[in-house]
């Protein structure tokens, strides 16, 4: 990968860059000895490199197991239980992959405890009533409301539908190594079980069994995936001098840009299969620095689509945005513009190019409109969309937001704020031990 940021630093002053650049150093080094905030959840920073073939080969064999028996497979979780392996996935999978029943090699991977939409669960359970599925549970402590609802449904038909014996074999947790709800079921109900370290937190998880396991049984090669995440963490390491360092140059040029009134970062693809990544990336940085009132405010676009409906702010609206621009230097496939003897639409000028070459020069002209429109530009290439090169993607971003956050001033790994909403809706459901919550909330409502 490669990292270009000159149409950002002519924002900002360089002595300001230099200045931050100085301390990505430090702030790297906080991840790799472990003194910084929040450092009790610091086990992705060496997660790549710990990975064993060994363990590789158990999750790959019980992603195997499930592939035997399954025409659908449901990702059950939340955040970053689910948003990881959807991103990999929907990265590497045709884009027409949902309609491809004929000579289907690998089952459908499909997604549920991440919303509490009733049509959405309704129309699941009404799509596997004559499948044979099969259950990824993923939660840490088995009682996350949206994907423990959605857990007990899936399981309750998928025992009705095969029997307690064979939807044993059907369903796997994903979960604390010795507490909590699930662990619990599991263990009664003798579920294969994979451990979610308590030293990684949900959005920096996408490299352990919580990603690699759909990944894997969607077919793909977790193998080549890890690869690139060993190689970035490399790349990235405390050793490594912040020139040649592309996580240290990201996080001090945002950085740098937030100080100059910079508070928006639009994460811009313009490869429709990125979509999911930047869902994952939205989360991993929003959860990561939003707090004590500071924080980037991570969005994001799909280009060229998004040019005809935000486009028009970006080019023109408040200045308060900066980009950081996803290119693929390569598509995977091939196809070209035909000639047309009438010409009525007037493309024949594109006969005989590519459809990415079109796509590159909407990219590159994008690019230098919205800089001459004041829209600083950070560029990050990869080669191609592949499991190596999106391993690096993942640790890249995971790097980054560790030593931008703390270069914010926040413990980037912890979440005090999600909790509040809880709080409202279990007091408005009459969970037990919200009796309190519950009339205070009444009393509000009432006024």
């Amino acid at each position: 990968m490669k990292i270009t940021l000159t149409n950002a630093a002519s924002f900002v002053p360089t002595g300001s860059l230099n200045e931050l650049a100085a301390r990505t150093a430090a702030c790297n080094a906080l991840l790799e000895n472990g003194q910084g905030a929040g450092n009790d959840f610091l086990g992705w920073v060496h997660l790549p490199s710990s990975i064993t073939p060994e363990f590789l080969d158990e999750v790959q064999a019980c992603a195997d197991g499930l592939r035997s028996r399954c025409e659908v497979v449901v990702v059950a979780g939340i955040g970053g239980s689910y948003l990881g392996a959807r991103a990999v996935n929907e990265a590497l999978a045709s884009s027409f992959d949902a309609f491809q029943a004929k000579d289907r090699k690998n089952p459908y991977v499909v997604y549920a405890g991440n919303n509490i939409g009733e049509d959405y669960l309704a129309d699941l359970m009404e799509f596997l009533q004559d499948k044979q599925f099969g259950i990824i549970n993923i939660s840490k402590s088995g009682t996350t409301t949206e994907t423990a609802l959605a857990f007990r449904l899936l399981k309750t038909m998928l025992e009705k539908q095969v029997g307690k014996t064979e939807a044993q074999k059907r369903i796997v947790a994903v979960t604390d190594r010795a507490k909590g709800a699930l662990r619990s079921l599991a263990t009664q109900e003798g579920y294969k079980t994979f451990v979610i370290p308590d030293n990684v937190g949900g959005r920096f998880s996408v490299l352990t069994p919580v990603g690699l396991l759909a990944i894997a049984v969607a077919g793909y090669d977790i193998r080549a995936l890890v690869k690139g995440a060993q190689d970035m963490e490399k790349q990235t390491a405390a050793d490594v001098a912040y020139e040649e360092n592309p996580a240290c140059q990201y996080a001090a040029m945002r950085n740098a840009l937030y100080q100059y009134g910079k508070k928006i970062e639009i994460l811009v693809n313009f490869n429709p299969r990125l979509h999911y990544f930047s869902e994952w990336w939205k989360q991993l940085y929003g959860e990561s620095e939003g707090k004590q009132h500071k924080g980037i405010f991570p969005a994001s676009v799909d280009f060229t689509t998004d040019l005809h409906s935000m486009g028009q702010w970006i080019q023109d609206g408040e200045r308060s945005i900066f980009e950081t621009v996803i290119s693929i230097r390569q598509a995977n496939r091939e196809v070209r513009v035909p000639m047309d003897e009438e010409n009525l639409d007037g493309l024949n000028f594109l006969a005989g190019k590519r459809v990415d070459e079109v796509n590159k020069m909407a990219e590159l002209g994008t690019r230098l409109a919205h800089i001459d429109g004041g829209v600083p530009n950070i560029l990050i290439e990869f080669d191609k969309v592949d499991e190596y090169n999106i391993g690096q993607f993942i640790y890249f971003f995971e790097r980054g937001c560790g030593i931008s956050g703390y270069m914010l001033g926040v413990n980037p790994f912890d979440q005090p704020g999600v909790e509040a909403y809880k709080k409202n809706m279990f007091a408005l459901l009459n969970k037990p031990g919200y009796e309190k919550e519950s009339a205070a909330i009444q009393a509000r409502i009432c006024k």
